[in-house]
């Protein structure tokens, strides 16, 4: 464990939890956290996880701005459910961003874990974009990942972060709580897009 991945760890904790209580300051805490993790995920050849950090840049941004400026009336974004089919569209997408992505990494690099490290990152993506949008779904999605990113970071002794994806587990839980009682979401009619 090394003090960069104790910062990012505790970064990650204010982030995730800031989401859950639906706060904006989410995305800049965790602009930071995810620059710090592309650095760690490089160093032990996660590169499929290098990489997410990155593409977690420009979502913490896009982020950002829809928890701000998004919405029908640029007033930032309310909480709301994914219509079936665009669900089944991005869990599709994510599907095929992670054989892609697993084919390229077991094929031209080193990589530790290059399947489950592709699928990982090719799902997360679907859930932070969902995230930025504030769909309920995120949430479990981000439950069941977060349990399999704890036993990846337990094998490659990544304990410190392990620990934390395990927190993240128990912050997914009370966000789909939380989020599934938003006033807005008991108004709302299930979003198509």
């Amino acid at each position: 464990m090394s003090p960069l991945e104790l910062f990012a760890a505790a970064l990650g904790v204010i982030a995730v939890w800031l989401t859950v209580k639906q706060n904006v300051w989410c995305w800049p805490i965790g602009l930071l956290m995810v620059l710090m993790y592309s650095w760690i995920f490089f160093e032990v050849k996660l590169y499929s996880d290098m990489l997410l950090q990155v593409v977690y840049a420009v979502l913490q941004l896009y982020g950002w701005w829809q928890w701000t400026r998004g919405g029908g009336q640029q007033q930032g974004r309310a909480v709301s459910r994914l219509g079936a089919r665009a669900m089944a569209l991005s869990l599709a997408l994510g599907a095929a961003g992670s054989l892609a992505l697993g084919y390229l990494m077991a094929t031209y690099t080193d990589a530790a874990a290059p399947w489950l490290d592709a699928a990982l990152t090719g799902f997360s993506l679907v859930a932070q974009v969902w995230m930025a949008q504030k769909r309920l779904q995120c949430w479990p999605l981000w439950l069941t990942l977060d349990v399999i990113f704890v036993g990846l970071f337990v094998s490659k002794e990544l304990y410190l972060t392990a620990g934390l994806y395990g927190l993240f587990c128990l912050l997914a839980l009370q966000g789909w709580l939380a989020w599934r009682r938003a006033p807005e979401l008991a108004r709302a009619e299930p979003a198509g897009a």
